[in-house]
């Protein structure tokens, strides 16, 4: 989106002498990026869920990349996770009321953890957490507040985030993260499976949520998104490597910490036998 905003003003100054062009090609460039255009295809690196407990994915690149709609900032592969412990317990979209305060939802809060060992190297959690979008008139208006919140960079859409170089020129981007949880700062070393920081409401986002995803660069506004999958046994089965699919509630497990909290553990409900799992050598 900064890439649309300065072509448009190029444009704009086509009238006080500025070349047409050069407002046009860097549009066309600003398209390249927001299209279905310049994906990485390697293989995809195993790394650990940032969450635990029953959860869904509103975005996954199981079912479609880019899992955002867009490249920029990184978020080809990006996963979009919200909690879902079922019984009516998180809010639904609706006409009313307009917005929720973020502890109605149930992923508010919620410990994240790191999903591979690494190193920090970007720690941002002073911007506030906002009430939720989640109803049909501010879902509308959500297409204009976010191209505002764009005008930021990136920090206006992920909001507080987390960035970790897990080497081999990978870094591990966690965001939407609630204000003042990071327990991590930039140098720090991190363990897979380490509690981080914890699920918040910041950023372009409709409710509390936790966004993961693999970068080659610590920098979201310059990085191309790589893929990723969980590890095998990450929703208690060893059938292999994947992720959820998407609207598809599904228990995540994790390694000897914090397996399942209590009052969410797999039942009738989770869709077990319908994810489906990304290939290796997709």
């Amino acid at each position: 989106m900064p890439l649309m905003w300065a072509a448009t003003l190029l444009l704009l100054a086509a009238y006080a002498g500025v070349p047409w062009w050069a407002g046009a090609g860097l549009l066309v460039a600003a398209l390249a990026v927001y299209l279905r255009l310049g994906t990485v295809r390697r293989e995809p690196r195993t790394v650990l869920p940032p969450v635990r407990g029953r959860w869904m994915a509103l975005t996954s690149p199981v079912d479609g990349i880019p899992s955002q709609g867009s490249h920029a900032y990184g978020q080809t592969y990006a996963l979009g996770l919200v909690a879902e412990p079922g019984g009516g317990a998180r809010p639904d979209i609706a006409w009313r009321p307009l917005s929720r305060p973020p502890e109605d939802f149930p992923a508010f809060g919620r410990s994240v953890y790191a999903p591979a060992d690494g190193t920090v190297v970007t720690a941002h959690d002073g911007r506030r957490d906002h009430r939720s979008r989640n109803s049909w008139p501010w879902l509308f208006g959500a297409v204009v507040e976010n191209a505002l919140r764009e005008l930021r960079g990136p920090s206006g859409v992920l909001g507080n985030h987390l960035v970790i170089d897990v080497g081999g020129g990978d870094h591990l981007l966690l965001g939407h993260l609630a204000r003042g949880s990071l327990t991590v700062g930039r140098g720090d070393r991190v363990r897979a499976g380490q509690v981080v920081t914890r699920c918040g409401n910041s950023g372009a986002c409709t409710e509390p949520q936790v966004r993961v995803q693999l970068m080659d660069h610590r920098r979201p506004l310059f990085a191309a998104g790589l893929p990723i999958v969980w590890a095998p046994g990450w929703n208690g089965w060893d059938d292999g490597a994947g992720l959820p699919e998407t609207w598809r509630p599904v228990v995540v497990e994790g390694p000897g910490v914090e397996e399942v909290p209590a009052g969410q553990e797999a039942g009738g409900d989770d869709y077990a036998g319908e994810v489906r799992r990304t290939s290796r050598n997709r």
